[in-house]
Order: C-alpha cells, then structure tokens, then sequence
C-alpha cells in the first residue's frame, strides 16, 4: 500500500476502506479527462468527466447524493480549493487524489477521522485472488476497456458521436460495477446504475428508479450492460424512459429480439463483443 499512496491525515485504514480504494483506483484510472468518482461498498454511485475538479465533484455527488454519505471519494487531479470547500460539506470516510493545493489540507484536516491520501502511483497486480471454499481463486485482472473501433452498430440507427462518448463512458462505469449491472449516464454523467442484482430486468428498473428520485431526465440518455439481453424487455423499458442508445455485449441466441425492438423504437444499439461480468 505504501507504494500506491501517502496517508496524510486521518483514523486507521479499515478492511472495507481498503476494498473501496481498491475499486475506486480501479475505476478512476479509465479516464484521462479530469474525473471524479464516489463509491459505496464497491460500486461507483456518483461519477462525472468536466473541466474543472469542482465540477466533477459536483456533478458526480448529483448522481446520487443520499448514497455518497460516508463514501470514498477518488480524483484524478489535484484538489484545488474551490473543490475541497464543497467536499468539506459532505461525510465522507477517505479521500484519494494526486494532491492537493495549497490551502486545501487545512480545509480537509478539519474532520480528525477523515482520512486524506495522496497518490503515489496507479500500478495495480495483474491478477486478483479471492478465497472460496477451503481455497483461494486466481484469475487475471480485467484490463480490457473498449473504444468505439470495438463498437459493433446493430441496429438500423447509428449512434451520433455525442452518444459513442456517453457509452464509452457508461462502458467503463458498467465494467466496475457489481453485476447484473445496469448504468444510464448522459453527458458524460453517471445518472444512476443499478448493481448487484440476479436480473438485469431489476438492474435497469432500480437505475431508472433512482434517476428519476434525483430529477434527472433521461431523455437522450444511454445505456450500458454488462450482461447480453436474451429478450426484449430492456429495450422497451429504455424505449419507455426516452433513452435513445444502448451498449451491451450482445452473444445471445435471441439477439434479434432486441435488434428488431430497437429498429423498431428508433434505439441505436452496438455490440462489444466482451462481457466484464464482476463479481
């Protein structure tokens, strides 16, 4: 770990602080553009690429601020002090970036518990080891991420290029998501996922649940799956709520019947030919 970052202030690391970093870190090295994302038990429940790091923290804790309480915050630029003033207003348990301004230590130090870290570096094993049974798993680390030259278009409606970038972005969300994971994002703005459920059904409902909780519209939004749709009733929802582009891996032998619903509907779907599939 002291390789990875310098702690700065706070109580001692916890085991659950400890697998929130480590999926966190995960995530927030998918983006080149400034990035914030907040976690919860795992899973990312607020994320957004802007221009400025307030922004990003911003937009990010809009994604579902009632989860962010007591999450572990991570940033891919230094926090600067117009952000660290409105971080300042949240519980959180850790905070993770690159550095910080000048100024911005005296800000975050003034909770005792809260525990504030520095970067060092993003270089993670390549394999990943799990217990199970009276033994361990071993499998190698998902470092695939894709691009839109991997997106497949199915559909009788291309994509525009505002919804290519919203996908990859939901894509990379979906990929570090608790499976079945459901992720609806537009603007380059995580609106609200649905994760760790036994139906991608229940995953997309619980997303669309909770963005419409937060006032977002998901008109023109995308969506982005982990798991392949072997019926159509994720695309009829998605027709429902106004989303107008859908990323999955397809490899289903029903794929037609979300085909012909997109077609249907006017949805723009592609294919990425790979299943993350967390768990």
């Amino acid at each position: 770990m002291d390789a990875l970052f310098e702690k700065l202030h706070g109580k001692e690391l916890s085991y659950n602080n400890l697998l929130d970093l480590d999926a966190g870190l995960n995530l927030i090295r998918e983006f080149d553009e400034p990035t914030f994302a907040i976690l919860k038990h795992n899973n990312p429940c607020g994320l957004a690429c802007r221009s400025t790091v307030k922004q990003a923290y911003m937009d990010a804790l809009a994604g579902d601020p009632v989860s962010a309480f007591g999450g572990v915050l991570v940033c891919n630029r230094p926090i600067d002090l117009e952000a660290a003033e409105e971080i300042n207003k949240l519980f959180i348990e850790v905070i993770v970036a690159p550095g910080y301004a000048d100024g911005v230590l005296d800000i975050l130090f003034t909770k005792k518990n809260r525990v504030v870290l520095k970067l060092k570096n993003d270089i993670f094993a390549k394999q990943t080891v799990k217990t199970a049974l009276n033994g361990y798993l071993l499998q190698d680390r998902d470092l695939h991420t894709e691009t839109a030259d991997d997106f497949r278009t199915v559909t009788n409606a291309a994509p525009t290029q505002n919804e290519v970038s919203d996908m990859i972005f939901a894509n990379k969300i979906v990929k570090h998501s608790r499976s079945n994971a459901i992720v609806l994002a537009k603007g380059k703005q995580l609106f609200a996922s649905g994760i760790g459920q036994t139906s991608r059904v229940d995953a997309l409902r619980q997303a669309v649940a909770k963005a419409k909780s937060f006032g977002f519209d998901l008109k023109g939004a995308v969506l982005a799956s982990d798991a392949f749709f072997p019926f159509a009733d994720c695309v009829q929802i998605a027709e429902e709520e106004g989303i107008t582009a859908i990323v999955q891996p397809g490899g289903s032998v029903r794929d037609q019947e979300s085909i012909d619903e997109c077609n249907k509907s006017g949805i723009s779907m592609v294919f990425t030919g790979f299943r993350h599939f967390k768990h």
